[in-house]
């Protein structure tokens, strides 16, 4: 008999302890893991969007009246407020960022950076259960030796990279390193659930190009090389595997994004719409390349358009919770979000994002496509 499930089985985002790429820096002064973690920032400035998490070194915090929030014109936001952590919470606080670093002197990392400082040796012997992905070793003093626990613990210990705290340049590079390696793959999806009531018939069975706009966008995904899902609604009668149907219902486009992003939270997803004929090859190579995983979404926008263009656009997988925070407010616009987040912007000729919605609109482009 199948056991009764209380809730539905979601995929889930892939992440540590606090993020979805997380690493702990412990094993000496907490002055020095600081000192450390901003020069880094400060070093992969533009480049990676990074957060610091530590523990209050004061013992003299009195319990907060009220939560406080300093806006400044330059963007910069303090905030002191009451929070209580849990996992939950924790891991939608740090949803935004592209690497998480951890003072792992007082909080655990899924990976770690390992100091060696003869002063703190004690401590590494302390949280030896909590060191089990060691992606770099820095010697706070020239020529000092691994400690015995690491070696026992870790047999090729002495070929994970090794620092001198000094080299700080260097140090950032492999941290860099490390956050790339952690960017999520791209996968395309094709929007072809749409009503398509100003056209009177499903536009992705229009023909431009000899097929169904439907098979010709896929196959126009699948030559960049992304594994393509096609977006449909459940009543659809669309008969292939790779199909995502939609789960958050009367929503249009911005609910296809998010089932896909419910289906899979660990990629980003290239969205392309079935009614853009001019979209080609070139293009979305261009997208791709100009991608910035950074930002909550990668977007087209035309030259002399206002707005940038949703249904053109990778979305990262940190978009996927803003997504739903702007739901929340009773807002499912996807041109929306794109306008009130921080993206990447590519611009294009106009004629490229050219969206066909009726007949008239589909006999002009098809004969001007037959011309070339």
């Amino acid at each position: 008999m199948e056991q009764h499930r209380k809730h539905a089985k979601l995929t889930r985002r892939d992440s540590g302890f606090y993020a979805s790429s997380e690493i702990a820096l412990l094993g000496t002064k907490c002055s020095a893991i600081q000192e450390l973690s901003e020069y880094i920032a400060k070093k992969l400035s533009g480049k990676i969007r990074i957060a610091y998490a530590d523990a209050s070194h004061s013992s003299t915090l009195e319990p907060m009246a009220l939560d406080s929030f300093t806006f400044h014109s330059s963007g910069d936001l303090q905030i002191r407020r009451h929070y209580q952590q849990n996992p939950y919470q924790d891991k939608l606080f740090y949803s935004s960022y592209d690497l998480l670093l951890i003072n792992g002197n007082h909080y655990q990392g899924k990976s770690q950076v390992v100091f060696l400082d003869p002063e703190k040796e004690s401590s590494i012997k302390k949280r030896i259960d909590q060191i089990n992905d060691v992606k770099l070793v820095i010697r706070m003093s020239k020529g000092i030796k691994a400690f015995d626990c690491l070696l026992d613990k870790f047999p090729g210990f002495s070929e994970i990279p090794h620092f001198d705290f000094d080299q700080q340049d260097q140090i950032a590079e492999e941290i860099e390193k490390f956050a790339h390696h952690h960017v999520p793959p791209v996968k395309g999806l094709v929007l072809a659930g749409g009503q398509s009531m100003r056209m009177g018939r499903d536009k992705g069975l229009l023909n431009y190009f000899g097929k169904s706009q439907r098979s010709y966008t896929v196959e126009l995904l699948q030559k960049c090389n992304l594994d393509t899902r096609l977006s449909v609604r459940k009543e659809q009668e669309v008969y292939d595997n790779e199909v995502i149907e939609d789960v958050f219902l009367g929503l249009g486009p911005f609910g296809a994004i998010c089932s896909a992003f419910q289906h899979d939270p660990n990629c980003a997803w290239l969205v392309l719409a079935t009614d853009l004929p001019y979209v080609d090859e070139s293009l979305i190579r261009k997208l791709l390349s100009h991608r910035n995983p950074s930002k909550v979404a990668t977007a087209v926008k035309g030259k002399k358009k206002e707005f940038p263009e949703p249904l053109v656009t990778i979305w990262e997988p940190k978009a996927y919770p803003t997504m739903l925070q702007f739901l929340a407010q009773g807002i499912s616009c996807p041109r929306k979000v794109l306008i009130n987040s921080d993206v990447e912007l590519l611009e294009t000729d106009d004629v490229y994002i050219y969206n066909v919605n009726t007949p008239e609109e589909f006999d002009s482009v098809k004969k001007k496509l037959e011309q070339g």
